[in-house]
């Protein structure tokens, strides 16, 4: 067997010019991840090239989607104690210091992603050259699975960058575009494509002066200014993300204050830290819904369903924003809506949205082309997709259904977003009732990942498979979810919104309400969640799920609306609000009853556990991943019914039970607990 045979993933190639290219392509995988035997043969790799005689190297990626995603995720999961997780740590430490100290130019030749440990990689070498491409994202995304960068890329960022702007895209974990990459200093070129192997041989032919940060960048990293930044750093973190719940950012600026003056101690550090927080429970939980994630990308495939035209009726705020999104992700969109004044804000809205996101004034002006309003609806002819997206009102929906399906091509996908009503009342209208699904995004759209898939008694399996593939088009998340009231989102988190309202009318402050369900983990309280939803919507969800599974109503949701108190639309609801903000009074926090938190809590856990006790969704999983992503359910708990057996369902049934002797039946334990236990 020869040498050559027995490497899987690094293939090289040297060059007539002495120039050795070695080109990742990760065996039997899509995507190219850094695990354990990609990073030892990584190894071996450049052991035999610091003994070979070539003047550069420069290091890319075959797969067509991008350079590397990052480390293998997989593998966090298996790590079984700090020990094990800091040995790995500094296994890759030693790989890409080997890397780092090479004598002769080195070049990363990045296209598409380049995340997390594939950026750390990069950064290991001395040159980056970037295809200057929409598709190509740069980041170190690690605080978002409960860690930070752990090979090497806390000590090279700030060296390269200064630390302020790599302190804050670490602890954002956010990526950026690769010309945004080159104004920061990260990448040394952004060019074309076609440009890419010729800019690599360039760089290696005659080097340019590696990039380095600015006096003043580096003037941040001294040690008489690393306290006043790191408690600046902590400050913004704190508005988003409290320590208890998420520590990883903290550790990440504990590490960098402490020890940036020395960077091998702090690579020393570094894995140290890793080890500790991988191996936690938050880390462990977003690694999770990480996965889960990807369980829901993966339902979109397998279906030969090609989207090209996508017709929306309603120009409101879901419908004009729901035609945005697809026109935004590339497709040819009409928007018809029988008031006409309501297309003007609905376009002024899609605009916004794509200046925003593209950017570059052609891409946006492309992208608007894309969008074409349409007041006499003759986009139903053309369209791959109809997405009915009026007002909650069965019988209009049923009348539009009959007035448009005639008119709509063989194959097409009807689909409506309504947010509440069983398809069943919906499909009568219609001559094929197997041809209508749901599509329900959540608002804003551009910001929800979630899209209920919604599918009845009647809806044609093959319709749910396009409507998920189409979801998936669009860069959605499907949830595939049994027709019923209120749908999984709605229905789970209803109850916890009315328990809110309860408590209001009860007389606790809205604050002590939200503060609450903050400090459990949730993004908003549910007080906020329900003015800025809407209390008209609330309302009106709220009533058809009352109607259908035996609810009451809060006379004070009713009373708002009334009066016309609909929350931030309106600038008056729970609170009042001011440029959108709420106005919100200080309380103090010892006024809250000490069962605050169990009430909304356990409201919501009790629903999740009858909804899948119901089959309202296949699995837990598919559950846990969709009140997350619907709901923003607490990420570091790993969802709702995760959360039930991490705390032990037997305690938390016990808790409702105390509950429900205190406060009423709607507490009462769902019979789906005992399966839980």
């Amino acid at each position: 067997m020869s040498e050559e045979t027995t490497f899987r993933h690094w293939h090289l190639e040297i060059d007539a010019e002495e120039i050795a290219w070695l080109t990742l392509d990760k065996a039997d995988a899509p995507v190219n991840v850094l695990s354990v035997d990609v990073i030892a043969e990584l190894d071996r790799r450049l052991q035999a090239l610091s003994e070979a005689p070539v003047k550069g190297l420069v290091i890319r990626s075959a797969k067509p989607n991008g350079f590397i995603a990052g480390a293998d995720i997989k593998e966090f999961l298996k790590v079984r104690d700090v020990a094990e997780a800091s040995e790995l740590m500094r296994g890759c430490h030693t790989v890409l210091d080997r890397l780092e100290a090479f004598s002769y130019p080195t070049v990363a030749l990045i296209h598409g992603f380049c995340l997390g440990g594939g950026l750390e990689l990069a950064l290991a070498c001395r040159y980056r050259i970037a295809e200057d491409d929409p598709a190509t994202r740069l980041g170190l995304p690690e605080v978002r699975l409960g860690i930070h960068p752990g090979f090497g890329g806390s000590v090279r960022l700030p060296r390269l960058i200064g630390p302020v702007q790599a302190m804050q895209l670490m602890l954002t974990g956010r990526s950026v575009s690769a010309r945004s990459a080159r104004r920061l200093g990260i990448v040394d070129f952004a060019v074309p494509r076609r440009q890419l192997l010729r800019a690599a041989r360039e760089v290696v032919r005659h080097p340019p002066a590696p990039h380095k940060p600015s006096r003043l960048q580096r003037l941040a990293g001294g040690a008489a200014a690393r306290p006043l930044l790191a408690a600046y750093l902590r400050r913004s973190v704190a508005k988003r993300a409290p320590e208890r719940h998420y520590p990883a950012p903290y550790a990440l600026i504990r590490l960098w204050e402490r020890h940036a003056g020395d960077p091998r101690a702090m690579l020393a550090e570094e894995a140290r830290s890793v080890a500790q927080l991988v191996t936690g429970t938050t880390a462990q939980n977003l690694i999770r819904v990480f996965f889960l994630q990807e369980k829901m990308k993966a339902l979109g495939k397998g279906s030969d369903f090609r989207v090209g035209h996508v017709h929306v009726v309603g120009a409101g705020v879901m419908g004009g924003d729901i035609a945005a999104w697809c026109a935004l992700r590339g497709l040819q969109v009409t928007l018809q809506d029988q008031a006409p004044e309501r297309l003007a804000p609905a376009l002024g809205r899609a605009h916004d949205l794509f200046r925003k996101r593209l950017r570059q004034p052609r891409l946006v002006q492309a992208a608007m082309d894309r969008l074409m309003p349409d007041i006499e609806g003759r986009g139903v002819g053309r369209a791959d997709v109809v997405v009915e997206a009026i007002f909650e009102d069965a019988d209009a929906k049923r009348a539009l259904y009959r007035e448009i399906e005639p008119r709509m091509k063989p194959g097409a996908l009807l689909a409506t977003n309504t947010s509440s009503i069983p398809l069943e009342e919906l499909e009568s209208s219609l001559s094929a009732p197997g041809r209508l699904v749901g599509l329900h995004f959540f608002n804003p759209v551009a910001k929800m990942q979630l899209v209920e898939i919604v599918h009845g008694r009647d809806t044609d399996p093959a319709v749910v498979a396009q409507a998920t593939a189409f979801a998936r088009h669009i860069d959605r998340l499907p949830l595939p979810v049994k027709s019923s009231p209120g749908f999984l989102v709605n229905r789970i988190l209803m109850p916890y919104l009315l328990e809110a309202v309860l408590l209001e009318s009860e007389g606790v402050a809205p604050e002590l309400i939200d503060r609450a369900a903050v400090d459990f983990g949730m993004p908003m309280g549910p007080i906020e969640l329900a003015d800025t939803v809407g209390l008209d919507i609330c309302l009106s969800v709220a009533e058809i799920l009352a109607h259908s599974l035996d609810g009451t109503v809060p006379q004070r949701l009713r009373s708002l609306v009334e009066a016309g108190r609909l929350g931030r639309k309106s600038g008056q609801g729970f609170y009042t609000y001011k440029k959108g903000k709420p106005r919100k009074a200080r309380v103090r926090h010892d006024a809250a009853p000490a069962d605050l938190g169990d009430r909304l809590v356990l409201a919501l856990l009790n629903e999740a556990v009858a909804c899948l006790r119901e089959g309202i969704v296949e699995n837990e999983d598919l559950l846990d991943g969709g009140i997350v992503f619907g709901t923003g359910f607490a990420p570091f708990r790993g969802g709702p019914i995760h959360y039930i057996r991490s705390e032990g369902a037997a305690n938390l049934r016990a808790r409702l039970e105390a509950l429900a002797h205190a406060h009423g039946e709607r507490f009462t334990p769902d019979a789906g607990w005992e399966a839980l236990f």
